[in-house]
């Protein structure tokens, strides 16, 4: 069972028509907003990590041709 999580206050402000429409429509608006911040923060994440990933690999010097199959070759002929 998962411990429960403190929770902090956000306040945002939005049209006085949009949260008259808001009360129109039966819905848990924290529990929305909650779960659209989680997706967004863990998508903004996931970016970052994937930036980051693709960083290294243009730092990372590449291998000469036919390296791949040389050491395939090594692997092969020890056996």
């Amino acid at each position: 069972m998962k411990a429960k999580e403190s929770m902090e206050v956000i306040s945002f402000r939005v049209p006085k028509r949009l949260k008259d429409q808001m009360k129109s429509v039966n819905a848990n608006w924290g529990e929305e907003v909650r779960k659209l911040i989680e997706n967004n923060v863990k998508r903004h994440r996931k970016r970052k990590a994937l930036e980051d990933a693709m960083k290294l690999l243009k730092e990372t010097p590449s291998a000469p041709a036919g390296t791949a199959a040389r050491y395939i070759r090594e692997d092969r002929d020890s056996r």
